[in-house]
């Protein structure tokens, strides 16, 4: 990898420090940036060239959610109103699988390939018939390495512990090639390819757990719920059904029983639509081993994940995981415990200044009123725009006076962005003054 993280140019940044407001944040400059960074992508040749439009893309999210913050629940929003966000959402997320598509390939693909096929080897239990598969299938894999970077890969054996030998020689000798990405493409898609087999072969053998899955599942009913299905494997086409009727325990039941990539993640994403509690077992072990998705699926179950918030706070200070952080941090803001309050609030202060915005946001969706006094001092001190905006926003979303009046002191502040907030805030207060009756406060 480059370093082209550092050699964006400055006025290529987010602009979170610009005081001008004729380079405020609006949906036409997002959306311009959006396609002057199309363009940077279109004619990238070099992972540093990527690695740049990467930043750039960064860049334009963090804008994006401090400019044009998800509505909440509670806000009775006009359903004829214009909604900017997700048309740039759906731009930047279209732009992101682009860049990804048009990276690689890389070494380490290869190697995560074998090991996958170790693991593969490892974990299934063959019958017969496949024990002989797999040793005509590893033969052939290192006979591709050997001939693909001139090496001496080979099998000495059938047994189980031979195999992942010769995948444990192969991944030494790709690692020895010292491939790059840009100058040796051609070498590096030709060992994928033979992974590929590799993979195909494997999942081709004979195993046990083939037959008896689909014998569980049939005997457990989750086949049931299956008419003159077409076009979808039936698990899946059943799996959409179990999620129509809510049915978790079924979606469980396929998440658990089917080894598949392609069946957990349609499994885990039903889970995530779900929101459901009872789910929340699963999903909780899940999230004790760092699953993304699964703290997702526990945030969407809101205050039906309480006891999930001790395990989650672990991961608020996980400073070298950005990711992690992300959706923790969201997660936390919709279960809404005031237990993470301090945890969150202490992220107001680390340096990283596309994580800080987050956690004020997290700090709004929580509500807890011990959050307005860091969040105010944010507001006041923070040199990032975007953070104090994002602080603005969750003075809002706590919504008592003081909070409101806080916010509301910015309205003639340097950034659009917090005077937006601000103005926002000043309406609530005079709605409430001027005792306007409703189910809340106006929308933003």
């Amino acid at each position: 990898m480059s370093d082209g993280d550092d050699e964006t140019p400055a006025e290529e940044s987010s602009g979170a420090e610009d005081t001008d407001e004729s380079v405020a944040i609006t949906p036409d400059s997002l959306d311009t940036r959006l396609s002057e960074t199309r363009e940077e992508l279109d004619a990238a040749e070099t992972e540093s060239d990527l690695d740049a439009v990467e930043a750039r893309l960064d860049d334009i999210e963090t804008d994006l959610e401090a400019a044009l913050p998800e509505s909440d629940e509670d806000d009775e929003d006009d359903e004829d109103a214009e909604n900017p966000r997700e048309e740039l959402e759906s731009t930047l997320s279209e732009l992101r699988d682009e860049l990804e598509a048009k990276r690689g390939p890389y070494a380490s693909d290869v190697v995560d390939d074998i090991e996958s096929a170790q693991s593969k080897i490892s974990d299934t239990r063959w019958t017969d018939r496949g024990e002989g598969e797999i040793v005509e299938v590893v033969e052939s894999f290192a006979a591709d390495v050997t001939e693909i970077l001139d090496a001496s890969v080979s099998v000495d054996g059938t047994d189980e512990s031979d195999l992942t030998s010769a995948l444990d020689e192969a991944i030494a000798a790709v690692e020895a090639a010292a491939l790059d990405a840009d100058d040796d493409e051609e070498t590096i898609a030709s060992l994928l390819d033979a992974t590929d087999d590799l993979e195909s072969g494997l999942e081709d053998a004979q195993e046990w757990d083939d037959l008896e899955t689909n014998e569980q599942l049939q005997a457990q009913g989750f086949y049931d719920v299956l008419g003159h299905y077409k076009d979808f494997p039936p698990e899946w086409a059943a799996l959409k059904e179990w999620e129509k009727r809510g049915r978790v325990d079924m979606i469980l039941l396929a998440n658990d029983s089917l080894q598949s990539d392609f069946m957990e993640r349609h499994c885990m994403e039903a889970l995530i639509r779900l929101g459901d509690p009872e789910a929340f077992d699963e999903m909780h072990q899940l999230a004790q081993r760092r699953d993304k998705r699964a703290i997702k699926a526990l945030g969407k179950m809101g205050e039906g994940a309480q006891e999930a918030v001790e395990t989650l706070v672990e991961y608020v200070d996980a400073d070298s995981d950005p990711q992690l952080q992300k959706v923790t941090l969201k997660a936390l803001g919709e279960i809404g415990s005031p237990d993470a309050t301090q945890a969150i609030a202490d992220k107001l202060e680390m340096e990283n200044d596309v994580v800080r915005p987050l956690a004020a946001r997290a700090l709004g969706l929580v509500g807890d009123t011990r959050a307005v006094k860091p969040l105010s001092n944010t507001l006041e001190d923070d040199e990032s725009d975007n953070v104090r905006a994002a602080a603005a926003w969750a003075l809002r979303q706590i919504g008592t006076d003081e909070a409101l009046e806080t916010a509301a002191d910015y309205a003639d502040d340097r950034s659009f962005l917090v005077q937006n907030e601000a103005e926002i805030a000043s309406e609530w207060l005079s709605s409430e003054e001027s005792g306007a009756t409703g189910t809340g406060k106006p929308t933003a």
